[in-house]
């Protein structure tokens, strides 16, 4: 079976509002740092060996320590390749409204459209996510097992970041909206606090026939549950001196849901794209440990 996602049919306030008042306080803040923090990636990890088929589950469970270990690499590798920073995001709302039918999804199409400097500048997760693809397929095809389980384990953070509202628009920290901290208390405090509840069952791993417009279809699909979460982060500090156990409680009933199946989807699409490259390298025998 393969999938194909296809972006929903959905309508949303325009992003030029938000940056009219972003360029009218004269905010500035560094692109996002990081996505989801190191909780959320190490249950992305963890779950997405369990979508696989068994013809692959021995060997990645046997790895199961060592894909954890390296489930937050490419956060850190940001302190050493001042490069890194802009393929953990895209800011999608900086080419028109949803869907952007403007960007296209083909990287050298979008340098040709908008230049090499603006595209790179505003993000290159889903380009990244198809080059690393590539690049575990390359390693199975290889019997390259020691790049195979890096190479899975970052992949596997990409897709994770994919699937985060934060990293697909110019507002990741909530600056241009009023909320500086959004990203800490989204994609960090909410997970360390609450994802002992999770319930997790990702669906089993199927191939991807594009791996590169499956991480578009992913980011438009994050984008599309963007405003809820800026909405609902407001709401949640209403009449709170600041962001206090009421305001997170507040915040984890109005997006607790959204996030568990953010989480679900990413380590289903993690396993899907391991799946993927393993069968496009000719479906080669692992080894057991």
């Amino acid at each position: 079976m393969s999938r194909t996602r296809r972006p929903k049919q959905l309508t949303f306030p325009s992003g030029k509002a938000r940056l009219f008042l972003f360029l009218a306080l004269g905010l500035w803040a560094a692109p996002p740092l990081a996505a989801w923090g190191p909780t959320a990636h190490d249950i992305v990890s963890t779950w997405a060996i369990e979508t696989l088929p068994l013809e692959m589950r021995g060997y990645f469970e046997a790895q199961r320590p060592f894909i954890i270990e390296h489930a937050n690499d490419p956060d850190l590798w940001m302190d050493k390749d001042r490069y890194e920073r802009k393929r953990h995001y895209i800011y999608m709302d900086k080419y028109g409204v949803f869907p952007f039918l403007g960007l296209p999804h083909d990287f050298k199409q979008s340098v040709q459209k908008y230049g090499s400097g603006r595209v790179n500048r505003d993000g290159v997760l889903p380009w990244q996510v198809g080059e690393y693809s590539l690049r575990l397929t390359t390693a199975f095809r290889d019997h390259n097992w020691g790049e195979v389980k890096l190479e899975a384990s970052v992949l596997a953070h990409y897709v994770a970041d994919a699937h985060d509202p934060l990293h697909v628009t110019q507002n990741f920290d909530g600056q241009l909206s009023g909320q500086i901290g959004l990203a800490d208390r989204f994609e960090i405090r909410l997970l360390d606090r609450y994802s002992r509840f999770f319930i997790l069952h990702p669906d089993d791993a199927v191939k991807i026939d594009d791996p590169t417009e499956y991480a578009f279809q992913t980011c438009l699909d994050s984008y599309a549950v963007l405003d809820s979460v800026i909405l609902a982060d407001l709401r949640s500090r209403q009449n709170l001196p600041d962001y206090t156990d009421d305001y997170f409680d507040r915040f984890y009933s109005q997006v607790g849901a959204a996030v568990m199946k953010a989480i679900n989807e990413a380590a289903h699409d993690a396993g899907s794209y391991w799946y993927t490259a393993w069968l496009n390298a000719g479906k080669p025998t692992l080894p057991g440990r």
